[in-house]
């Protein structure tokens, strides 16, 4: 095996460049001439490779700051692969942690008290692959049983009983058997009841317990979606969250499915998966579902216009990988820091003076994310 090739089986499982050995480094610099995706692609069809960016900067500093960006979710699951994550900044402390029980990953930068202009940016190359699932049923995958505990388990805001089980139970799944039909079940039900609400900031709040109490199912993605990870595991199905961005358009013909530019500092976006016996874990996304209905245009689709059909189709059982995932995580208390607990870490946080900062609000916490597809 050439050095090359050895490097080129490196990227492919993930190892980064500068991770490997001396003996591959003449292969890593003639590596990194070549286009990522043409040997990616060259390797196994289909796999697509993205340069994603995050620059952050604290504009008004008092004090001391610390700032948190969300990485790419490693795992050994066939449609995404992290090759390299590399970071520059003037903090004294830069490093990678991880929170909570869902062990979400993120880089951490802690910046001394004179530092009046603090950044940070993070760059990390990704390779990922467009997910499908054969429904049929004829897998042996299994989880463990402390992965079945963590994912059928409530969270903060995703409650597993009284009215959230009442509902799953008596309206939503009702005559539903097998894992794989309530699945199904839950994903309809949330496509035919709920609505994406464009007033919602962000990517919405993810308080399902409200959304049932008050009657009121519009939201956004991480809305949505939570409420399908909640029925889900209110009927005992492992069911989670998966946090991320997306980072290119959508090659469907769907304006609203994916990012419009190469900046995509607000293309965040949450999809759900759910685990059937004998299936495995089924990719889903009803929240996108609804933002056809609402966005694609003319806008204000019908459920029976044909682009809402085939999306609905679509997004049970399979994912367009024009997306990055982050984390699978909830209710994340971020390290080193005395703010409140997130429901989840989609978007990058900062934290100056002792105060939290808006993720959501550039005048004090100024960050722009970008893709490039290589």
């Amino acid at each position: 095996m050439s050095q090359l090739e050895e490097t080129l089986k490196a990227v492919e499982k993930g190892i980064g460049a500068a991770k490997l050995g001396r003996r591959q480094l003449l292969g890593a610099a003639a590596l990194a001439m070549l286009p990522w995706r043409r040997l990616l692609a060259a390797a196994e069809p289909g796999w697509r490779s993205f340069e994603v960016t995050t620059r952050a900067e604290l504009l008004k500093p008092e004090g001391a700051s610390r700032a948190w960006l969300p990485l790419p979710l490693k795992a050994d699951n066939g449609w995404q692969r992290v090759i390299d994550n590399t970071w520059t900044g003037n903090a004294k402390r830069m490093e990678v942690v991880q929170a909570g029980k869902y062990a979400v990953p993120m880089l951490y930068a802690e910046w001394a008290k004179e530092e009046q202009a603090p950044v940070l940016e993070l760059k990390s190359i990704i390779a990922t692959r467009d997910r499908a699932v054969d429904l049929s049923g004829h897998s042996d995958a299994k989880l463990t049983s402390a992965e079945r505990a963590l994912y059928t388990s409530p969270t903060e805001m995703i409650p597993c009983d009284g009215l959230m089980k009442q509902t799953a139970l008596m309206r939503v799944a009702k005559d539903a058997r097998t894992d794989l039909e309530k699945g199904r079940a839950v994903y309809e039900w949330i496509v035919e009841h709920s609505f994406r609400d464009p007033k919602v900031k962000g990517c919405g709040t993810g308080n399902i317990k409200a959304m049932l109490e008050t009657g009121n199912l519009g939201g956004k993605c991480a809305d949505l979606n939570g409420l399908f990870v909640g029925f889900c595991r209110s009927l005992g199905i492992p069911a989670r969250d998966v946090y991320g961005i997306r980072v290119a358009s959508s090659a469907y013909g769907y304006k609203s499915l994916g990012a419009s530019s190469s900046t995509i500092s607000k293309a965040q976006h949450c999809r759900a998966e759910f685990f059937a016996e004998g299936i495995g874990w089924i990719p889903v996304d009803p929240a996108d579902v609804r933002k056809v209905v609402l966005e694609e245009p003319p806008g204000q689709l019908q459920l029976t216009d044909p682009k809402v059909e085939a999306a609905r189709k679509r997004l049970f059982g399979s994912w367009e990988m024009n997306w990055l995932a982050y984390n699978m995580g909830h209710d994340i208390k971020l390290p080193d820091s005395n703010g409140p607990q997130l429901a989840f870490l989609m978007y990058p946080n900062g934290e100056t003076g002792g105060e939290r900062l808006d993720q959501l609000d550039p005048d004090r916490f100024k960050y722009t994310i970008t893709a490039r597809e290589s």
